[in-house]
């Protein structure tokens, strides 16, 4: 009988030790996130460029205007909101799968995560706080810079 491992059986009956990982189940979250989020994303994005780019009068009319006009309704604030949140996070996990996958080095891998978590989080913040807080028509503003359909 040899004493070489088989090299197909499994992990556990190899001898040596064996690896455990203590992620868990979180790197199966992160895929099955990436596969949702990728999918909600495709219909986001295409709905966001047939409405900007298609309806009316088409690139030509997408201007300052447009954009305040669009953003006065709250369905089209969701809607970019919903987009923005998904696209960073979709993008930010496969990042962390990136730097899981190529930095070698654990204080490597700690600082590229931390940049990449507080670029992420800075990028949400400010999105967000444009989306909501973002107003056209603002007092005492003089008349011929406001959009035309901001009552002076």
């Amino acid at each position: 009988m040899s004493t070489i491992a088989d090299p197909k059986a499994p992990r556990a009956s190899r001898p040596g030790p064996s690896r455990r990982t203590t992620r868990g189940n979180f790197e199966l979250y992160g895929w099955v996130f990436m596969r949702g989020s990728g999918v909600i994303l495709i219909v986001l994005i295409f709905g966001h460029l047939f409405v900007n780019l298609m309806v009316g009068e088409g690139i030509s009319a997408i201007d300052f205007g447009f954009v305040a006009g669009k953003w006065a309704s709250p369905f089209w604030q969701v809607w970019d909101l919903l987009m923005l949140w998904l696209a960073m996070l979709h993008g930010t996990n496969g990042m962390r799968t990136i730097i899981n996958d190529y930095a070698e080095k654990d204080t490597t891998r700690l600082v590229l995560k931390v940049a990449l978590y507080a670029a992420t989080v800075l990028v949400i913040t400010l999105g967000t706080l444009v989306i909501f807080t973002f107003d056209p028509c603002p007092p005492n503003s003089p008349a011929d810079l406001l959009p035309s359909f901001c009552t002076a």
